[in-house]
């Protein structure tokens, strides 16, 4: 196992009012680091967005924005996603050092204020993408269980417990994220699954339905809340806030096989995504569902195939965006036996089972997955991905940028801030709507 050795990052040339002069202690960790290919990372990325929410995509997003605004909002946000991607993954190795942790990397920026707001930012980002995974997990097992039984008396929430158990044993098997490797491979087989199977039953929808309605629905006010939320959706579905931690996993040169795997994920990656979301709207229109293989027809045991295999991707796909709070976990107890040493089998029982049951939880309190995702973007997407990383960016190289290229960095950093605080606003509208019209461990 390869470790960090542990550091103290002085901030006296890059420092941010307060923070001058301060250190912050970076530990070592606990999980592999340098080990894996350029592949294997890009492999990692795609699972992510094309994980199980792109059965959602053509509700949560091109329902709001239409034809013109939802291809248009993609390829933008595909462009937009891989530059700033690219930005970070640029920094890995600031001042020569690597940085194997989003926060590590901000606070050898900023300095030790930056260490903690970056944490929080991040850990309430891939929470929030832990609730969507573990809400349309439970969507997918109570698809399949009504495919079967005629009277349904088992309600989402039960679905929602089943499913963060899964988790749990999952989470407790898999130590750490280069540990995914034969997992990899079943969530892309998962994923080609499930994609395929609803995109040509929609497509056989589509080709015997009558014309579909493609209007926006709604008043002049619902109309902008769900458009800047759609937005909001759109940057969410292309970044997993890890970028360091994911590289962090990747063998020298670092930066070089960094770069390769997010143009794999920004190429190849996004086109089984793109199908499915396209088609899904074209053949069900302003009627399409948040969870796609609700809307189609077709066989039983083809659609029972589908939502089973969209089931056990969303449990491979959590585990990858819970590794960040497992890593801080393991470390901060120093865990490092393998995977059924008796002492880091407790161990994972114990934390990673807590973690899961408070977000499985939380899933079934509050099942609104569309405003789960506009929340997600609002508060931590953009600013993690796009404010942070353009901030960054333009504080670390600012001595050889030229004012050209500053005035961008800026400009992004003030637009996206906009965003941020309009999607919020949305995002919290949404949920208070939402939540007027169900109940607590509502039956969605």
């Amino acid at each position: 196992m390869i470790k960090r050795e542990p550091n103290m990052i002085e901030d006296d040339k890059f420092d941010v009012e307060s923070d001058r002069f301060s250190t912050v202690e970076i530990p070592e960790t606990a999980h592999k680091i340098s080990t894996d290919s350029w592949f294997q990372a890009g492999v990692v990325l795609t699972s992510g967005v094309n994980s199980v929410f792109v059965l959602g995509y053509s509700g949560t997003i091109m329902v709001h924005l239409g034809w013109i605004g939802g291809v248009v909002g993609l390829v933008l946000a595909t462009a937009i996603s891989l530059y700033a991607n690219m930005l970070v993954a640029k920094l890995h190795e600031f001042r020569g050092k690597r940085h194997i942790r989003y926060r590590d990397l901000a606070a050898e920026i900023y300095g030790r204020k930056a260490y903690y707001i970056t944490w929080a930012l991040q850990y309430v980002n891939l929470f929030m993408i832990n609730i969507g995974f573990l809400i349309l997990g439970a969507s997918s097992l109570k698809a399949c269980y009504v495919l079967f039984v005629e009277e349904v008396t088992m309600k989402l929430p039960y679905f929602t417990a089943i499913a963060g158990f899964v988790c749990i044993l999952f989470a407790i098997s898999t130590p750490n994220l280069s540990s995914l490797r034969v997992w990899l491979a079943c969530s892309t087989i998962l994923s080609f699954i499930y994609i395929v199977v609803a995109s040509v039953l929609a497509a056989k929808d589509g080709m015997n339905a009558p014309p579909r309605d493609y209007s926006i629905h709604g008043t002049t006010a619902s109309k902008i809340f769900s458009i800047i939320g759609a937005s909001s959706n759109l940057m969410f579905a292309f970044n997993t806030g890890m970028v360091p931690e994911i590289q962090a996993t990747l063998r020298q040169p670092a930066v070089e096989n960094m770069l390769k795997a997010l143009y794999f994920q920004f190429t190849i990656g996004v086109v089984p995504m793109y199908a499915i979301t396209f088609i899904g709207y074209w053949a069900y229109g302003a009627s399409a569902s948040t969870y796609l293989l609700s809307n189609v027809s077709g066989p039983v045991w083809v659609k029972a195939a589908a939502n089973i295999s969209a089931f056990l991707q969303s449990v491979v796909a959590l585990h990858i965006f819970a590794s960040p709070a497992y890593e801080y976990m393991d470390t901060k107890f120093k865990i490092t036996g393998g995977a059924f040493e008796l002492k880091s089998l407790t161990f994972r029982i114990v934390a990673r089972g807590g973690y899961l049951v408070i977000s499985s939880t939380v899933s079934a309190l509050l099942p609104f997955l569309g405003d789960f995702e506009s929340l997600t973007g609002a508060l931590s997407t953009f600013p993690l991905t796009f404010i942070l990383a353009s901030h960054m960016y333009l504080v670390a190289n600012k001595s050889s940028l030229s004012s050209l290229q500053q005035s961008w960095l800026w400009l992004n950093v003030v637009f996206f801030s906009c965003m941020s605080i309009a999607a919020t606003v949305a995002a919290i509208r949404l949920i208070v709507v939402d939540s007027k019209k169900y109940h607590v461990f509502a039956d969605v």
